[in-house]
C-alpha cells in the first residue's frame, strides 16, 4: 500500500531531526553519502514518461518489478506485429495504466525511496560514531 504524501513528509522531517542531532563529522559524512544515493524524482518522471514500461523502476533499483513491466510492455509490442492486435493492444494499455499511477505519483515514490535511503545512511553513520 503507497503511504500518502503527508505520511512520506513526516517520515522525511523525522528523519532530518535526528541528523541534525548527529555530531558535525558524523552528518558531514550523511550528507555525502546521501548525495551519491538519492534519486531525483524528475529523473524517474522522465524515464516513467518515455512509456518504455519498466524504465524508472530499475532507476530506484526494483530490479524485478522493472523486468516484469519491460517484459508485458515487449509482449505487447511482439502480438501485434505479429498481428494478435487485440490481446497485444490489451497488455499495451493494462501496462499504460499502471504506469500511469506511477508517472502521477512519482514525486511521492520517490520521496519514500529517498527516505529509506536517508534512514540507512542514519544508522550507518551514528553506529560508526
Amino acid at each position: 500500500m503507497m503511504k500518502t504524501e503527508e505520511r512520506v513528509q513526516q517520515d522525511e522531517e523525522r528523519i532530518r531531526k535526528l541528523v541534525r542531532a548527529l555530531p558535525d563529522e558524523q552528518r558531514l559524512l550523511f550528507f555525502t553519502q546521501t548525495e551519491k544515493e538519492l534519486k531525483d524524482p524528475d529523473t524517474y518522471a522522465t524515464l516513467n514518461y518515455l512509456f518504455i514500461a519498466g524504465l524508472h523502476h530499475f532507476y530506484l533499483g526494483k530490479w524485478l518489478r522493472g523486468s516484469l513491466n519491460l517484459g508485458v510492455f515487449l509482449c505487447g509490442v511482439i502480438l501485434l506485429m505479429l498481428g494478435v492486435t487485440l490481446l497485444g493492444a490489451v497488455l499495451l494499455i493494462a501496462i499504460t495504466l499502471v504506469e500511469l499511477k506511477a508517472l502521477f505519483q512519482s514525486q511521492v515514490i520517490v520521496q519514500e525511496y529517498n527516505n529509506a535511503v536517508m534512514e540507512a545512511i542514519y544508522h550507518r553513520v551514528s553506529q560508526d560514531g
